[in-house]
């Protein structure tokens, strides 16, 4: 039919499969939209086998990784997301694949009481997407989630902390309470985490670092439940030590567990 006209016999043959591919994606595209979402994986899959140089194969493989994480087989959302992203740097859904994949470490974050490794990973893909693509408009979720990241990482150190401090390890205890104070400032924990170090420092005999912390305290949570609890536990004199240390109270948070220069 085409002998003597190979550039008609190739169009031709481009249009069969432009047409195979697309009815093979709104195929899958229908039994995503049905939450049928195992259903769907293989046909995206398909599509990007049979038809490789089209635009839906890579359309297609960043589906089959949505449709992973909706069905939380999450290992294969990140197989899928990872090959996306070292095959199509420039494509303009790159930062989506970068979010998709924070959000499938988000949606595996456990209590504290476990291993946080996941955590940490959700942290870091945040951490990136934020770095990279400042302007995308998934960054402001994005922020939020990792905000709620860092406070459970935070919330676990917490928790190790009061084990220790429960079973009178105070150094165990203190180095918790300070890793949360120097590296998660922005979480709901800090308060605690210095009322924690006031009693630890007071178990210790240590009076001294017990007022500075707790200056620090009263300068940054005046109001809170915590600075009430340490000024009752401290004495009238390092009450009003830790008041007039006008010097303490102007420095910040960060800045607790450094000598002065």
């Amino acid at each position: 039919m085409f002998s003597g006209n190979e550039e008609a016999q190739t169009a031709f043959i481009e249009e069969i499969e432009k047409s195979s591919a697309e009815s093979l994606f709104a195929e899958a595209e229908e039994a995503l939209n049905n939450g049928e979402y195992l259903r769907a994986i293989p046909l995206y899959e398909k599509v990007e086998q049979e038809f490789p140089y089209s635009n839906l194969a890579t359309k297609s493989q960043l589906k089959a990784a949505f449709a992973a994480y909706q069905a939380d087989e999450y290992t294969a959302a990140i197989i899928g997301l990872d090959r996306f992203i070292q095959l199509h740097p420039g494509n303009e859904e790159i930062d989506y694949a970068f979010y998709l994949k924070s959000l499938v470490y988000y949606e595996q974050i456990s209590d504290v009481a476990r291993d946080q490794e996941l955590t940490t990973l959700a942290l870091k893909a945040f951490d990136t997407l934020i770095a990279r693509f400042p302007d995308s408009e998934y960054i402001r979720d994005a922020r939020l989630k990792r905000d709620l990241t860092l406070d459970h990482l935070a919330g676990k150190e917490m928790s190790i902390g009061r084990y220790y401090l429960k079973r009178n390890q105070i150094n165990s205890a203190i180095n918790r309470f300070q890793t949360v104070v120097e590296n998660y400032q922005t979480t709901t924990h800090v308060a605690e985490a210095l009322h924690r170090l006031v009693e630890s420092y007071l178990t210790l005999g240590l009076r001294g670092e017990a007022i500075k912390v707790a200056s620090v305290l009263g300068h940054n949570y005046p109001g809170s439940k915590w600075y009430q609890d340490t000024y009752k536990i401290l004495d009238e004199k390092a009450r009003q030590r830790m008041i007039e240390d006008q010097s303490l109270m102007n420095r910040a948070i960060g800045s607790v567990f450094r000598d002065d220069e």
